[in-house]
């Protein structure tokens, strides 16, 4: 009787709870969402570390093509593994990879700095953080569209979070894309810290004067261009770096020029690099830090692209190198991205002999043969008169002249080295499969840079001796002769920017500012030349995108169907 009773005791209970509607009703104690985030700094922190993080992938390392976007299809280089005549129709057209993943990639840079830009009013942030988290944002979104601008012109001006569908966007004009660029990096410049403050890897007021002074230039306010490139310039923080610097200051060859892009030196706190003016982390083995020792992956793949494939430079059928070594040979190179000739031979005429920036260890041009069963063993083999029997045409994946900037030589990962303690000094190098990516923190701004946007300023304004000046500062630190002011022009200044930026430059960036891509291109390399079109002085509008836009006509620009 009693184990009935409490049978049927235990039956009422659960039936009275389950009748409860809000019985299984969860009440989180703690969870995130669009209501409750960006109100503490560590929310806007994460927001902003996100940005860099966006920022590095659209540039650096979301693959090992498309950041190299940026290069391909210039007066700098070629793209080798795609042939002779490539469609460029195609890919600068409509439906292209190349116009649809950048425009993708670029607006969600955007997007991120106005949830940041909106969220600030209604946070728990200090009134002085309100200001700088502001500016950091609107640093990001002016790069966004300072590049949305450069290649696309006029594009939907978006200022303000979107929190739902939106389907009748317009397009602003490229004077008032700029215009918005402008008035956002005025107020990062004023706002930002000073260099000297910011860690390593941080935009600072004078990233924001460095871009400023560039845009400046592509909206034609010459004058302020030069007064934004000085405020870099003449901070007493920054100056090039002439003399040899760094933990690998004694290797020879070598020389000032090289120190800057070797391993753990771009950095102004932890290399003493006053050149420096932002510099996008490519941390080995950090969490963050996109590379890993062990592999090319999250890595900045400019070794693999731009080097050479040396295992299959041959002579008379036989090999002339050991491949994969982590010497002159570039590690593990395949061969991509070869330099036009007038990057690799033309733009160095005058000076080839006594630029340091052309010397062989700066741009590659000979090295010895490592392949024991080669009759060429130990010989020095050039690029400019390889030996009969080569299998060299042009383009060619497998011997071309190269920047020893893409790769970091006797220098890679100790985890990559398949057996580093080899007595053997070409074993001692030899990498694993898994190499391929540049082990160094790569240069968005660097003042050598601020000198040569100050004197294509002055030029601008018909100052030819102060344009001259400030190329002579960085051919000076190169040991090559100076430029008559007579003989600037933009053409000079865009041949020293090859010779001074090479492959860290985004070349595709530059010419598009200038619309100079087309006529740059056409005249400097046949291999796009035969094919370039005016049009292509900006990319088609991705057609998906007027697709979507169904309540309203995002226009296309013109000679794109």
């Amino acid at each position: 009787m009693k184990t009935l009773y409490r049978t049927s005791l235990l039956f009422i209970l659960c039936f009275a709870f389950s009748c409860r509607q809000d019985f299984l009703d969860e009440k989180s104690l703690s969870f995130l969402s669009t209501a409750n985030a960006f109100k503490t700094t560590e929310d806007f922190d994460a927001s902003v570390n996100n940005l860099y993080g966006l920022v590095r992938s659209e540039f650096y390392t979301s693959s090992d093509w498309q950041p190299m976007q940026y290069l391909y299809r210039t007066d700098m280089a070629v793209e080798v593994s795609v042939g002779s005549n490539p469609n460029l129709s195609a890919e600068f057209g409509p439906n292209g990879t190349l116009t649809n993943n950048h425009w993708s990639q670029l607006y969600k840079i955007v997007a991120e700095s106005n949830t940041i830009i909106d969220r600030i009013p209604a946070s728990r942030l200090s009134n002085a953080n309100k200001v700088l988290f502001e500016a950091r944002a609107k640093f990001f979104r002016a790069l966004g569209y300072r590049t949305l601008a450069y290649l696309y012109g006029g594009v939907p001006l978006v200022l303000n979070e979107i929190v739902g569908e939106k389907t009748d966007f317009v397009r602003a004009t490229k004077k008032e894309v700029l215009t918005q660029v402008i008035a956002d990096l005025k107020f990062a410049a004023t706002n930002l810290p000073g260099i000297t403050v910011v860690k390593d890897g941080e935009i600072s007021n004078l990233a924001a004067q460095h871009l400023l002074s560039e845009v400046y230039l592509a909206d034609g306010q010459f004058q302020h261009a030069v007064n934004a490139a000085s405020a870099v310039i003449d901070d007493p923080a920054t100056d090039l770096m002439k003399t040899r610097f760094g933990a690998r200051s004694t290797v020879t060859p070598g020389d000032v020029y090289w120190d800057l892009f070797q391993a753990k030196n771009q950095n102004r706190k932890s290399a003493g690099n006053t050149e420096g003016i932002w510099v996008i982390q490519l941390e080995t083995d950090v969490q963050g830090g996109s590379a890993v020792s062990t592999a090319m992956a999250g890595n900045y793949q400019l070794e693999r692209v731009h080097v050479p494939l040396y295992r299959d430079m041959r002579v008379n059928g036989v090999a002339l190198f050991l491949w994969p070594i982590g010497d002159y040979t570039g590690g593990r190179g395949v061969g991509f991205l070869q330099p036009s000739k007038h990057f690799a031979d033309e733009v160095w005429q005058s000076d080839f002999n006594n630029d340091i920036r052309n010397a062989n260890h700066n741009f590659v041009r000979e090295v010895v043969a490592t392949n024991p069963a080669s009759p060429f063993f130990g010989q020095k083999i050039s690029t400019q008169n390889p030996p009969p029997g080569a299998n060299i045409t042009f383009p060619s994946r497998v011997f071309y002249p190269y920047q020893s900037k893409a790769t970091t030589p006797f220098n890679h990962p100790a985890a990559l080295y398949v057996n580093p303690g080899a007595s053997d000094p070409v074993k001692k190098y030899e990498l694993k499969a898994t190499a391929g990516g540049t082990y160094a923190d790569q240069y968005m701004f660097r003042l050598a840079e601020t000198y040569l946007l100050r004197a294509e300023a002055y030029l601008g304004l018909g100052s030819t001796g102060p344009a001259a000046a400030d190329i002579n500062v960085v051919r000076a630190r190169a040991n090559a002769s100076p430029v008559l002011a007579g003989a600037v022009t933009l053409d000079y200044i865009l041949d020293e920017r090859l010779r001074e930026l090479g492959v860290e430059e985004k070349r595709m960036l530059t010419l598009m500012r200038l619309g100079k891509l087309y006529e740059r291109v056409k005249k400097y390399n046949p291999f796009y030349g035969v094919n370039m079109d005016p049009r292509f002085n900006l990319w088609a509008i991705p057609q998906g995108e007027i697709e979507r836009n169904r309540s309203a006509v995002l226009e296309q620009n013109p000679g794109y169907n």
